[in-house]
């Protein structure tokens, strides 16, 4: 049983398809209803007064009485059937007076019997049939009218426009952007929900939109329709004509039961024969314009192109100019729409204009992000600079700029960033991040950006994404790049957009990515440039001559790179060479560097070195050697003479053995040989080597420690942990900066200790800062950070000299 809201339902689902129906769809469904009615019309009379009434036809008494019209004496024959009856003057005269006619002494039953008889023999199928008939051919052009609503391949996104098509007519921001179009006041003002139902419908006409512009099944079986209803109607007005003429009033019936009626002729008439004529010829005449309705229906079809579909012929003045073109089904839907009503299709552009989504956008972030929302999520990093980052975004907010104490801007995934003349009111932004961001510079906020921007970090997914005006930034320091730009190329489309001559300040240049070749275009800051990092992911830099020309260079990061020893000669400024993930296993060339006399720190883990060459000793100058995650099996003694060697980092390499020779670092402060194979350590780095603050021995097979670590009175920091220690040495309490967690190895072993070595080792350091020097690795131990003020000294200086 049907409950009420379902047929509230499909009477609501019935009004909304009308939207679809242009005039000579409506016209067919009046028509159908037309030939409906005729039928059912038809069919009650039929069944009402379905008789027909026959007599008898005497052929023999015709051809007497037409016989003795000729001759005249012949006498009239009996009727057939009738009982002979001698002829007598009593008859005659009996005869004489009786009334005179035609007997057949058929008896009521017998007239009921030939009626039903010949209405089935002698009565046209057609004539019988044609209510039923009409009814059926009427309920399936009923159905066809209507299929593309139901056909499975287009019912959904009839359904889905329709749906669509009414929130934009109930939408308060399509009343607004009409005015806004017709040049009239807005009087129409919009609630937060009613801003993000706009929002949500702009999404989801969007997302409509690249679903059904991806086919044109509908117009397919639109078409497919109108040409099977016109064959329908064509069909049966070609069987129907013909036997329009059988609908007649007299017909002759020729019964087989001659033993049971006596005659085997009759007479009968259809009493209902005129107006069932001029109910068929009716029909006939509704299905002849429903044919023709087709015809013209198939013609407009054919002769438009509703396959596209542009709002630029629209005749009222509005704002659909930017309006995109249409094809495929949506524009098909739109067509049929514009049939009905050309409002609905105005309406339904409001939410496929840029420009009115860009409005509405505007009118969000004016509202939802204010100052007041901006600087609650202004952060401080860890240098002290205010910080304020923006995800996903669709726009910039307005009130962005009036933030004049941001220091640092980073900006993410936000597709439409556009600078204006506003962002003069951010005197304090120093700082710029671009992660896949389409940052567009209004003239007036270029000039500001020029002057005040030093730092600019760029993330992108190909060269030709960095924005020109990039390289227009003079008071640029710092800048970094980071994205895919694999091939000559992309990364020449991506340089040639600008030249980097007008970066005359640029300091430090970062690349990220995968790089074949170092651009020609830095030879253009190549006197300037103090910092240079290569990041090539997964890729190699073979070709490294652009660093011959880099002569002021003093910080150099290569990472994944074919290295070329010979590009380095001239780096003779070079103070800090980072060569890590590089696959290094031979380092003969490459540390035949005599010429790099101010090189003090050179990194070279996570590469396959197996043994250091000889040449090491020439670097006199070196500070940090970092060659941690390597494959060294021993160290040769010219590694100890770098008497200047301050850090020295052999982690998880294969040594057995720690020279006695180490005694010459007598500078040294740290030392990590973790992740070895050492059995013991020798007591000269104890007796010698008193200025170590740090020393890691974690993961060796170390069987006992020399009483004379006692000597290291500066240590700070000394981890044992998984070795293969019995017990600790006592001299380990003359060690006081060990106190208060310096001293890293498993619980049992303190137990080995007397109880006031160990309660002097275990008991709170009054240091404040010893914490934090424990928990991370120095900031020495980073790349140096040049800051704008260093880049400003460095230039003053070099310009004095």
């Amino acid at each position: 049983m049907f409950t009420l809201s379902d047929l509230t339902c499909l009477t609501e689902r019935k009004s909304s398809c009308k939207l679809l129906k242009p005039w000579w769809e409506v016209f067919m469904d009046y028509l159908v209803i037309l030939m409906l009615m005729v039928s059912i019309l038809a069919g009650t009379v039929l069944l009402s007064r379905d008789t027909i009434v026959c007599l008898p036809v005497d052929l023999a008494a015709t051809s007497t009485h037409s016989n003795s019209s000729t001759s005249g004496s012949r006498p009239v024959a009996h009727k057939a059937g009738e009982p002979f009856a001698k002829q007598s003057p009593h008859n005659s005269d009996l005869r004489a007076q009786s009334p005179q006619g035609k007997h057949n002494h058929l008896v009521y039953q017998q007239y009921v019997f030939i009626s039903q008889v010949c209405y089935h023999e002698a009565l046209p199928w057609y004539f019988r049939l044609f209510p039923y008939l009409a009814l059926l051919q009427t309920l399936l052009l009923l159905a066809f009218g209507s299929f593309w609503f139901h056909f499975p391949l287009t019912s959904a996104r009839i359904e889905h426009f329709l749906a669509i098509l009414d929130k934009c007519c109930e939408s308060p921001w399509t009343s607004r952007a009409l005015s806004h179009a017709a040049l009239q006041e807005n009087t129409v003002k919009l609630t937060k929900r009613d801003c993000e139902q706009a929002r949500a419908l702009f999404e989801r006409v969007r997302r409509f939109r690249s679903h059904c512009e991806s086919s044109n099944v509908i117009y397919k079986v639109y078409l497919a329709q109108t040409g099977i209803k016109l064959l329908t109607a064509m069909l049966i007005m070609s069987y129907s004509a013909p036997l329009l003429d059988s609908v007649t009033f007299n017909h002759t019936c020729y019964p087989k039961d001659h033993t049971l009626l006596g005659y085997s002729t009759f007479e009968c008439a259809h009493p209902l024969a005129s107006l069932i004529h001029k109910l068929v010829l009716a029909y006939l005449s509704l299905m002849g314009f429903y044919g023709l309705l087709n015809i013209y229906t198939l013609w407009w079809i054919l002769h438009s192109s509703l396959c596209q579909y542009s709002f630029n012929e629209m005749k009222e003045p509005s704002s659909l100019r930017d309006v995109p073109g249409l094809k495929n089904d949506l524009a098909f839907l739109v067509h049929m729409a514009d049939e009905y009503d050309q409002l609905l299709g105005q309406r339904l552009s409001v939410f496929l204009s840029p420009v009115n989504e860009t409005r509405l956008l505007e009118e969000n972030l004016e509202r939802y992000w204010g100052e007041e929302k901006l600087r609650s999520m202004t952060t401080v990093d860890t240098q002290g600079r205010s910080t304020l980052q923006l995800v996903a975004l669709p726009r910039l907010p307005p009130k962005l700029f009036s933030l004049s104490q941001l220091q640092v801007l980073k900006l993410e995934y936000i597709t439409k960033a556009k600078f204006t003349s506003q962002v003069a009111n951010m005197i304090s932004l120093r700082e710029l991040h671009l992660c896949h961001c389409t940052a567009v510079v209004d003239p007036g906020a270029l000039g500001v950006l020029q002057e005040r921007l030093e730092v600019l970090h760029l993330t992108f997914t190909q060269a030709t994404e960095v924005p020109s005006w990039v390289y227009s930034l003079r008071s640029l320091h710092e800048l970094h790049f980071c994205g895919k730009i694999g091939n000559d190329a992309a990364w020449g489309r991506g340089w040639a957009i600008g030249s980097l001559r007008m970066l005359r300040h640029l300091r430090v240049l970062v690349l990220r990515g995968m790089v074949q070749r170092l651009p020609v275009e830095l030879c253009e800051v190549a006197g300037s440039l103090l910092r240079l990092e290569i990041h090539n992911e997964s890729s190699m830099l073979p070709v490294m001559t652009g660093l011959k020309r880099m002569v002021g260079l003093r910080e150099l990061l290569l990472q994944n790179c074919v290295l070329e020893p010979n590009a380095l000669l001239t780096l003779t400024n070079l103070r800090t060479l980072d060569l890590q993930h590089n696959n290094l296993k031979i380092l003969e060339g490459l540390l035949n560097l005599s010429h790099l006399k101010y090189l003090s720190c050179l990194r070279l883990a996570y590469n396959h070195v197996v043994s250091l060459p000889a040449t090491i000793g020439v670097l006199r100058g070196l500070e940090l050697l970092d060659l941690a995650y390597n494959q060294l099996v021993q160290l040769p003694p010219a590694l100890f003479t770098l008497r200047r060697l301050r850090r020295l980092f052999l982690t998880a390499n294969l040594l057995q053995e720690l020279p006695a020779e180490v005694k010459a670092l007598t500078l040294l402060t740290e030392l990590d040989l973790s992740g070895n194979r050492l059995k013991k350590l020798p007591e000269e780095l104890f007796r010698c080597c008193l200025e170590l603050r740090i020393l890691n021995v974690a993961g060796n097979s170390l069987g006992s420690l020399p009483p004379g670590v006692g000597a290291l009175c500066q240590l700070s920091r000394l981890d044992l942990s998984s070795n293969n220690l019995e017990a600790l040495p006592a001299e380990l309490g003359y060690c006081s900066g060990l106190r208060g967690g310096g001293l890293l190895v498993e619980d049992w072993l303190l137990h080995t200790l007397s109880g006031q070595v160990r309660d002097f080792l275990t008991q709170s350091s009054s240091s404040s800062d010893k914490s934090s020097e424990f928990d991370s690795r120095p900031a020495s131990d980073c790349f140096p950070y040049y800051s704008a003020a260093q880049c400003n000294f460095d230039s003053a200086l070099e310009s004095r000299i």
